[in-house]
């Protein structure tokens, strides 16, 4: 958009993101993120899946100037005993920006307070 300044976010939903295998849904994510936006995912990401996006990002510092990224996640509400064993937890928000843009000032089990620079 012409003549606008500021940040881009994506919000991305809950069923787009369960559609996605895990490796299209992290290289969509870091790819968005190495273009300056912020992503906001409605549900958030495997233990398994913010790691292996911590290590994709390790691995493409510094190329093309990029520096890394800042995550923040709601934590995940007490779960039964069954899906404790059974199923893979995941955040409830996930909100993920260049850590030159996205900087984390306040999380507390209910808010994320975050300052984004343009």
């Amino acid at each position: 958009m012409m003549g606008m300044e500021g940040v881009q976010m994506h919000l991305i939903s809950k069923e787009m993101l369960e559609k996605m295998p895990s490796m299209e849904k992290l290289r969509m994510i870091l790819d968005n993120v190495k273009e300056g936006k912020i992503v906001v995912l409605e549900t958030g990401l495997t233990p398994e899946e913010e790691a292996k996006l911590i290590e994709m990002t390790m691995l493409e510092i510094d190329h093309e100037n990029f520096i890394g990224i800042e995550v923040e996640s709601y934590p995940v509400r007490e779960r039964g005993v069954f899906s404790k064993l059974f199923g893979k937890p995941k955040g409830r928000l996930t909100v993920i920006g260049p850590a030159n843009r996205l900087k984390t000032l306040e999380k507390q089990a209910d808010v994320i307070k975050a300052l984004v620079q343009v």
